[in-house]
């Protein structure tokens, strides 16, 4: 298995107090991402194939994603709001392992949202050309013209065509596929598939957003054959379990105090589904899944 990235530092709370020692501006509102890590004790992570940031909001995962991939400049699709303070905070930072394979990025919310965004603006494009196709075939179809020059060429073809198909099949070949066959999840997972290939590094911020539990799931496949099968390095901050059990997974828990490295099935999270299943465990093996005895309830 690939480890393109063995290690991160970032400024722990002395670096800071020296860097905000030698500052005389005081007019900031944020000093982000000064105060974020090292006030939550986070100041060096270690890596494997597979490393998973877990924890709640606030809990820094995001915020370390967006620094490592800042300083091992890596890819990305959606803007990343660049904070004044940001170049001063990455000259505190460094990175074992030598600089990234190509192809290598982060991959966030933002990344899936807007490539979705532009899925159904490029549809709704495809939607409005249906129209105009429509109406060519109509004309097409019924026009009575005669050839008298090199410029009625391309009407013949598209009436010779309109002649021969039939509506629907005239308009599929004068359009791309309809992106709308596709769910939101389906979308998504056809994002990191495409966006995810070999021999490289990639960050991924919650990538378990937008998709349903089946698809989760087959995320965390596709996920475990690309650092088996196919050399890439993968740190991913997430909250799902499907995810979290990653076979060979490095997990940290930002929750923790200090945060420190743990059984993926020891974490709150997972607890709490485990709880959760287990106070209607009994409902899983009644035939209406216990809704009648509510019901009369």
């Amino acid at each position: 298995m690939a480890l393109y990235l063995t290690r991160f530092r970032f400024p722990d709370r002395e670096a800071e107090w020296r860097f905000f020692a030698r500052q005389r501006m005081t007019c900031y509102d944020s000093y982000y991402p000064f105060r974020v890590l090292a006030g939550r004790g986070i100041s060096e992570l270690e890596f494997e194939p597979v490393t998973i940031l877990y924890g709640g909001n606030g809990c820094g995962k995001t915020t370390a994603l967006n620094v490592m991939a800042e300083k091992l400049g890596l890819a990305r699709d959606a803007a990343f709001n660049r904070t004044s303070f940001l170049p001063d905070y990455l000259r505190l930072c460094s990175a074992d392992g030598g600089e990234p394979p190509p192809g290598s990025r982060i991959i966030t919310s933002d990344d899936v949202f807007s490539w979705m965004l532009d899925l159904r603006a490029l549809n709704d494009g495809i939607d409005r050309r249906r129209e105009e196709v429509f109406a060519e075939y109509t004309d097409a179809r019924y026009a009575h013209f005669q050839l008298h020059s090199l410029e009625d060429y391309e009407q013949l073809k598209r009436a010779n065509a309109a002649r021969s198909k039939s509506k629907s099949r005239y308009t599929r070949g004068q359009l791309m596929g309809n992106v709308r066959t596709r769910s939101n999840g389906e979308s998504a997972m056809l994002y990191f598939t495409q966006k995810i290939t070999e021999n490289a590094l990639y960050l991924l911020d919650e990538p378990e957003n937008s998709l349903a539990p089946a698809r989760v799931l087959e995320l965390a496949d596709f996920l475990q054959d690309a650092t088996r099968f196919f050399g890439c390095q993968l740190v991913i901050a997430t909250h799902s379990p499907f995810l979290l059990a990653l076979k060979g997974a490095k997990v940290y828990d930002l929750d923790a105090d200090p945060p420190r490295p743990r059984r993926w099935t020891e974490l709150e999270n997972v607890q709490l589904y485990r709880r959760f299943f287990a106070s209607h465990a009994g409902e899983f093996n009644e035939p209406d899944g216990g809704q009648a005895e509510r019901g009369r309830g």
